[in-house]
């Protein structure tokens, strides 16, 4: 998209490439003759990581390479041979979402055409780009009965059937071949840059693709009336010339929004407080019923789920996001998850640039584990001050400050005397290394985005930034190696111990470390307002002494960062169930924010989606109590009393989804599974991996449930043991079991 409008970019006379090793030369030169093959091969001062230099094989089409890459590695190994063309030519140019086209113009119907272009690297051109979003109704075999849309100046629902008076803008067709036609026609009226929806690109398109296919039509919605294409691999992926199709799960996901279910049921009730106008678990049969009896009703449920996503992507600024991720990364707008191709795009181009080619998975021959981050043991307890001090982008602090890096680990190898030493046998070049200054850019290009308010820009760089330890610690990138990943963790451990060593002989008592952050207890009597100052001193001290530390015992500046965070007052640390050892990762505190105090729970069952709401009221009414010193006793006894009523059965309902499909579950068979087996399996309603299963403990075992309604014979002592009891221990509260079976049975006398 040009501010000129769309424009179609076609670039000439473009090699695709992959590398081999020039000891398999001969036999690479051998099987071309052989086999007739059409590739050009050019020596390079290029070389692998172990120092073999390497040669290009070039070639003029992909099917040429395809037909090369077949025979090959039977015989070589290849490099960078599962690298798209596309992708090479863009990163190879610093190319990440805006470019400057130099080439010859025309004008085309609807978009402009530039041939014999040139592209050069455009960082500050930021596109306004125009969404529409989609969304199908159909049976369980994809037969389809209605596409909504909806844009900022439209909005329809194309359903099948005969005319009917309505309110609703629908436009009346009478089958499935002339709702697409008229899809066809729309979609070339409203325009979008970009098309929107919920599992749109793994649901909507492939359906709309297949019955396209079935019906022998060309589903054209290219902006130069080209069909869609559809890709199905380890993913999904579909193309239309000129437009972008982006799923909001997917985007969702990719900006680190966490939610027990990503249904847009439940994903529009908690980010815009609104329900869909279907609400049942088989909504299949109900949107059948509709089509068949009452059209105007699935035509308006339609097109809400349309209006719904279109909310959701405005309210969370989701495209603004994934533009944002193209800027920085290079991937495509729609790319779904992306962590290891960003890295590669970003960090590729440098390793060329420098000598070297990428290796292949796992060449360095070691399979050790790294070891994840470090968890301090717990003191628990209740304490009146606690205050949080967190290291800021922890891993990218230490990728930054100890060279951590693929190259800096070859030359860090070859040359140890001009190296700074790592873990499990890994030297880091101080002067030849790429990925702390990719670091080093994004945390300042992050600065100005918070100066300048950009929160959506400071949260996209904050991923990436993240992202680039899970990068290196994953198998799945060429990049991997163990004494990369393990020296980014151990130095954390290292750093974690001696700010807890610091910490201890300056008379702070340490209560609790994870990962990047440490709890500090203060005295009872300090005051709020004491506690920030503290905070704010402690957080200039350690800065302090970790920029000596570095400076004297490796010669190096220190960009570790600690900041002050949270002080909770009160603040409760949890033994693990049933033991004096102190938990990990759990732990709720009051906070005071804007004049409001909350309280925040970590790892609690308040906090997981596998506990009944029953105990989450409960845990959060015996924290309340703990921190304003009543009598924790008095809450269990009215919880029990509120269970054994039966007036909150409602409250009872366990959630858990199903792991993998029901009939794969066949030993040790858990409760949701065996309560899902009393469900209907059927056309209108599947039970597949991530069905939600709602169901409660009945005195028989645990019984689905759809309808609060249905709740009966529940078995109350189950949940007295199970969700009142354990969270009761936690607290090391006891109270008399044969005082509440008594209770039970008094109850039921009565």
């Amino acid at each position: 998209m040009t501010p000129q409008g769309p424009a179609k970019v076609i670039i000439p006379d473009q090699q695709s490439v992959f590398f081999i090793r020039q000891s398999d030369l001969a036999q690479a030169k051998s099987l071309i003759n052989e086999h007739g093959l059409q590739c050009d091969i050019k020596l390079l001062s290029l070389k692998h990581f172990d120092g073999e230099p390497v040669a290009a094989c070039y070639f003029s089409s992909n099917q040429h390479l395809f037909q090369v890459k077949q025979r090959f590695s039977k015989h070589m190994r290849l490099y960078e041979d599962d690298i798209r063309h596309c992708d090479r030519y863009l990163m190879e140019r610093f190319i990440k979402g805006g470019v400057w086209v130099n080439g010859k113009v025309k004008q085309r119907s609807g978009y402009i055409e530039i041939t014999d272009a040139k592209l050069k690297e455009n960082p500050n051109y930021k596109p306004n780009l125009s969404m529409l979003s989609l969304d199908i109704e159909c049976d369980g075999q994809g037969v389809l009965f209605s596409v909504g849309l909806v844009s900022e100046h439209y909005k329809g629902v194309i359903m099948i059937g005969a005319p009917q008076q309505t309110e609703q803008s629908i436009i009346w067709v009478e089958d499935e071949i002339e709702l697409l036609q008229v899809l066809m026609q729309q979609v070339k009226a409203i325009d979008p840059d970009v098309i929107v929806g919920w599992n749109v690109i793994e649901f909507d398109f492939v359906v709309l693709a297949e019955r396209a296919e079935a019906l022998g039509i060309d589903l054209c919605l290219g902006r130069d009336n080209a069909a869609i294409d559809i890709y199905k691999g380890n993913y999904v992926r579909v193309l239309i010339s000129g437009r972008v199709v982006i799923d909001g799960i997917d985007t969702m996901k990719n900006a680190t929004y966490h939610f027990p279910s990503f249904s847009l049921a439940n994903v529009a009730s908690e980010i815009l407080g609104e329900q869909k106008l279907i609400q049942q678990d088989n909504r299949l049969s109900e949107i059948i019923r509709q089509f068949n009896e009452d059209k105007p009703a699935l035509a308006a449920y339609n097109l809400q789920d349309c209006m719904l996503v279109l909310s959701i992507f405005e309210k969370l600024n989701l495209l603004e996001f994934a533009i944002v991720r193209t800027q920085m990364t290079g991937l495509e707008l729609e790319k779904m998850g992306g962590s290891v191709a960003a890295f590669i795009n970003l960090y590729l181009p440098l390793l060329h640039r420098s000598g070297y080619i990428a290796p292949n998975l796992a060449e360095h021959g070691l399979s050790f584990e790294s070891p994840g981050g470090y968890v301090m043991e717990s003191k628990p307890g209740l304490y009146k001050n606690v205050l949080v001090l967190d290291f800021k982008s922890l891993y990218p602090s230490i990728i930054r400050t100890f060279f951590i890096d693929p190259l800096g680990l070859i030359k860090g190898l070859e040359s140890q005397d001009n190296a700074l030493e790592g873990f499990n046998g890994g030297y880091f070049s101080k002067t030849t290394h790429h990925l702390p200054k990719l670091v080093e850019q994004l945390a300042e290009k992050r600065q100005n985005a918070k100066e300048q308010g950009d929160a959506m820009l400071s949260q996209a760089i904050k991923i990436i930034m993240n992202s680039l330890y899970g990068v290196l610690g994953s198998k799945g990138c060429r990049f991997y190696d163990p004494r990369l990943s393990s020296s980014i963790t151990l130095r954390g451990h290292q750093i974690m111990q001696t700010t807890r060593k610091w910490l201890e002989s300056w008379g702070y008592e340490v209560i609790y470390g994870d990962t990047d952050s440490t709890f500090v207890s203060l005295p009872e009597e300090i005051t709020p307002e004491q506690s920030h100052e503290i905070g704010k001193a402690i957080q200039r001290k350690i800065n302090h002494t970790w920029s000596i530390e570095c400076e004297k015992r490796y010669s190096i500046q220190s960009h570790l960062e600690i900041e002050f965070e949270t002080h909770y007052s009160p603040f409760f640390m949890p033994t693990i169930r049933g033991q004096e050892t102190g938990s990990k990762k759990r732990y709720v505190g009051r906070v005071e924010k804007n004049g409001h105090s909350e309280l925040v729970f970590k790892g609690m069952e308040t906090v997981r989606s596998d506990w009944t709401d029953i105990a989450k009221l409960f845990q959060k009414e015996l924290v309340e109590t703990l921190f304003s010193e009543g009598a924790l006793e008095s809450v269990a006894q009215k919880y029990i009393t509120k269970i054994l009523s039966g007036e909150n059965d409602h409250l009872l309902i366990y959630k858990k989804r199903l792991g993998k499909p029901l009939e794969q579950y066949v030993k040790n068979i858990p409760p949701h599974a065996r309560a899902a087996r009393n469900l209907p399996n059927s056309a209108d309603f599947t039970l597949s991996k991530g069905t939600i299963i709602n169901y409660y403990i009945s005195k028989s075992g645990p019984v689905a449930v759809r309808d609060e309604q249905d709740i009966k014979q529940v078995d109350y002592e189950h949940y007295i043991q199970k969700q009142i009891m354990p969270i009761l221990k936690m607290f090391h509260v006891n109270i008399n079991e044969s005082t509440i079976t008594n209770k039970q049975q008094n109850l039921f006398d009565n």
